[in-house]
């Protein structure tokens, strides 16, 4: 594996450990509603792989992604 693939989160696991979401169901329900956005385009794929300096924003709050930690996530 390189670098990128080993230093990823998925799009759902992430907004769960953000603290956004209690299931993967609900998750997934906001995702495929257009509701999320990475890098500041609409996001419909669950299972999109985040990488470290990607920024998600779910109804006005930001956090940027940072793997390489295993602090919790960051809110902008």
């Amino acid at each position: 594996m390189n670098d990128k693939t080993e230093n990823s989160i998925r799009l759902d696991q992430f907004l769960k450990l953000c603290g956004l979401f209690a299931t993967g169901g609900q998750a997934k329900q906001a995702i495929q509603a257009g509701q999320v956005l990475v890098n500041d385009e609409v996001e419909v794929r669950r299972r999109r792989k985040l990488v470290v300096g990607d920024v998600v924003r779910f109804e006005g709050e930001v956090f940027e992604v940072d793997v390489e930690s295993e602090s919790e996530p960051e809110m902008l």
